[in-house]
C-alpha cells in the first residue's frame, strides 16, 4: 500500500521506536496521529506536525475518544502501529520470598490487551474505507520482541505478554483478511531505546556486543524502515519479523 496521503496512528509515538516511526510515516506522506501518555515528549510531537492524542492505552474510553479525534480531524486511519508497551522485570518469587501479581497483570494489560484494544477501535474504522489497490483497506502492525521465544530469567511478564502480541498475529491476519486487513508483528531486538537508555551504561556497553553482526544496537530509524517496509509489501501478512542482527537472549 502506498503510503502518500492516508492516516497513521501510532501508540507510543511520541519517542522511541515509535517516535522513530511517525517521523517516517510522515516523511512518506501520511497525515499521522501520536497516542502516548502526557507530557514533553508528546508536546514534540504535537509541534513536529503530528496530531498528539493523551490516552493510556488501558483505559477504554480515553482510546475510543482519541480515536474518535483521529477520524475526524485527520480521517481514518489505513495505518496502525502499536509501539506502547512497557518492559518489568521481576522474578516469579523473589529472594523475600514475595510476589508480585499486580506487576504482571500491568505488563500484560499495556503491552498484549492495549495492542488489542487499539487494532479492534481502528478495524471498526477501517472496515468502512473503500478499499485501494489491490483491495487492500489497512495494516496493523504490533511490536513484539526477542524475548517472546529468548525470555530472560525476571521477564516472565514481558515476555509472555510479548508472546501474546506475537500469538495474536495469524489468527487476526486470517480474520481480517476477507476485509482487506493485514496484521505484522516486528520483534525487535536489542535497541536504542528510551526504555534501553535507563540501564547502567556498563550494562548497555555489554548488551550491544551481544549480536553476532552488527556489534551494536539496533536503531529506532532501522525499526521505522521496517515498518515503512511492512506497510508497502502488500505480501507480508501474519507473521512476526525478528529485527535482531542474529543475537539470541541469554538466560540471564
Amino acid at each position: 500500500m502506498r503510503i502518500e496521503g492516508h492516516v497513521a496512528f501510532i501508540t507510543g509515538g511520541a519517542s522511541g521506536l515509535g517516535g522513530a516511526t511517525a517521523a517516517h510515516l510522515a516523511a512518506a506522506g501520511a497525515r499521522v496521529a501520536v497516542l502516548d501518555l502526557p507530557g514533553p515528549r508528546l508536546e514534540e510531537a504535537r509541534a513536529a506536525g503530528h496530531l498528539a492524542l493523551a490516552a493510556d492505552v488501558r483505559d477504554d474510553a480515553a482510546l475510543e475518544e482519541a480515536m474518535a479525534q483521529c477520524v475526524s480531524e485527520l480521517g481514518a486511519p489505513r495505518i496502525v502501529v502499536n509501539c506502547a508497551g512497557v518492559a518489568t522485570g521481576a522474578r516469579i518469587l523473589n529472594r523475600a520470598g514475595e510476589i508480585d501479581i499486580a506487576s504482571f497483570r500491568r505488563t500484560v494489560e499495556i503491552n498484549l490487551i492495549g495492542s488489542f484494544a487499539v487494532m479492534s477501535l481502528a478495524v471498526r474504522h477501517m472496515a468502512r474505507l473503500d478499499p485501494v489497490e489491490g483491495g487492500e483497506r489497512g495494516v496493523i502492525l504490533n511490536t513484539a520482541s526477542i524475548a517472546a521465544t529468548d525470555g530472560q530469567v525476571g521477564q516472565c511478564a514481558y515476555s509472555a505478554s510479548k508472546a501474546g502480541v506475537s500469538g495474536l498475529t495469524l489468527p487476526a491476519a486470517r480474520e481480517l483478511g476477507r476485509l482487506g486487513i493485514r496484521v505484522v508483528t516486528i520483534a525487535p531486538g536489542l535497541f536504542e531505546t528510551p526504555m534501553m537508555a535507563g540501564l547502567p551504561e556498563d550494562v548497555q556497553e555489554r548488551l550491544a556486543t551481544l549480536p553476532p553482526f552488527p556489534h551494536r544496537l539496533g536503531r529506532a530509524a532501522e525499526y521505522a524502515a521496517l515498518a515503512v517496509h511492512v506497510v508497502e509489501n502488500q505480501m507480508l501478512n501474519g507473521t512476526t519479523l525478528r529485527l535482531d542482527g542474529a543475537v539470541r537472549l541469554e538466560p540471564r
